[in-house]
């Protein structure tokens, strides 16, 4: 299969921030997308990347777990740090605390469905109440010199599908890029993502920023596919990158080759996997560190047979050497193994998220 397509070297530009040509975005992500997952996304091809989501009360409230979130590193620049709350003066304060740990860019949530968040005023029910988004949206813009960009869902439900007209409207109270979620909030992660009006944005003559299409990009084919039929500036992936960071690159060789990058080997595999439990050891500490670790080794050895007894062991033990002893085993194990493509089942791979 031939990439059908027409590549020319341009950039796609979120303010100041220069990006490829049809960039791959790492979605933000909660309890996922922390410094030591998001290091081994940037190495296999994510262009941007963006903090798990913050909470505005908690930075102001000077919460550890927020604060924390704030950490970013110069080796995966560019990335965004992504706030969420219902309160404008929370949300413009935010805002200048960000700015203060100088990332490359502010985002804002307005997609998040899970009840948590909602039942707050937050994330996904703004989008029941558009003059809220629009003032919480002009309070960042105007509280910050970071491009604000905002991550967003269709609408609340099915009979409230307004993105075409907050579209518009973020974009004329100055934001620099709009991501969108293919779902409704009622969705959640259910059933399909409906590209088609993320398209009709995009194709919206009085739409000048950059659109990103996110919901289920799972596969380069998809990614073609989605690129040629809607038109986006970009794909922003989520749920397909947990425990496969390869995704990116494999996108990037199939778009401009029409050929598929052959599946991760063992090694690889057990490469990534090192780098990631490494770093997020370093940046946790020992302790949490490795218990945190313990939700991804699933999904990184996914498909090997008889892999059960190894991933029991790797969730049990509590030290590095223990661990990499298992890791070593496992190479031994299974080299030669031959891989095949990845299939995703999306709706097992749901998480709380930022969108």
């Amino acid at each position: 299969m031939q990439p059908t397509a027409a590549f020319i070297f341009c950039m796609v530009r979120i303010g100041n921030i220069e990006l490829p040509d049809f960039p791959l975005l790492l979605a933000p992500m909660e309890d996922v997308s922390d410094p030591p997952f998001r290091a081994v996304c940037k190495d296999n091809g994510a262009d941007l990347m963006y903090t798990e989501f913050i909470s505005s009360e908690g930075l102001i409230r000077d919460a550890i777990k927020s604060r924390q979130k704030l950490d970013i590193f110069e080796e995966e620049r560019p990335v965004g740090i992504q706030i969420f709350g219902g309160d404008e003066e929370a949300m413009a304060m935010s805002a200048r605390i960000v700015e203060t740990v100088n990332p490359d860019l502010l985002d804002i949530n307005f997609g998040c469905p899970v009840k948590k968040v909602v039942t707050k005023g937050a994330g996904a029910a703004v989008l029941k109440d558009i003059e809220l988004m629009e003032r919480l949206t002009a309070a960042c813009v105007r509280s910050t010199n970071l491009p604000v960009t905002v991550k967003t869902r269709l609408g609340w439900d099915d009979q409230s599908k307004n993105i075409e007209i907050v579209a518009e409207r973020l974009q004329d109270l100055g934001i620099k890029a709009l991501s969108i979620h293919g779902r409704t909030r009622a969705q959640l992660y259910k059933g399909h993502a409906d590209w088609t009006l993320i398209g009709k944005i995009k194709n919206n003559p009085r739409i000048q920023i950059p659109i990103f299409g996110n919901g289920d990009i799972d596969s380069p084919e998809k990614a073609l596919e989605y690129k040629n039929r809607y038109g986006v500036d970009g794909i922003m992936i989520g749920r397909a990158a947990i425990g496969y960071p390869w995704i990116f690159n494999e996108i990037k060789h199939f778009l401009k080759t029409g050929e598929h990058l052959p599946p991760p080997t063992i090694e690889q595999r057990v490469e990534v996997i090192r780098k990631h439990l490494s770093g997020s050891v370093q940046w946790k500490g020992e302790v949490l560190g490795i218990l945190e670790m313990r939700r991804h080794y699933a999904n990184y050895l996914k498909g090997l047979p008889n892999i059960k007894e190894y991933r029991l062991q790797l969730c049990q033990l509590k030290t590095l050497p223990e661990l990499n002893e298992v890791l070593d085993t496992v190479i031994k194990a299974y080299t030669g193994y031959q891989f095949e493509r990845r299939k995703i089942d999306m709706d097992a791979m749901a998480y709380s998220c930022g969108a």
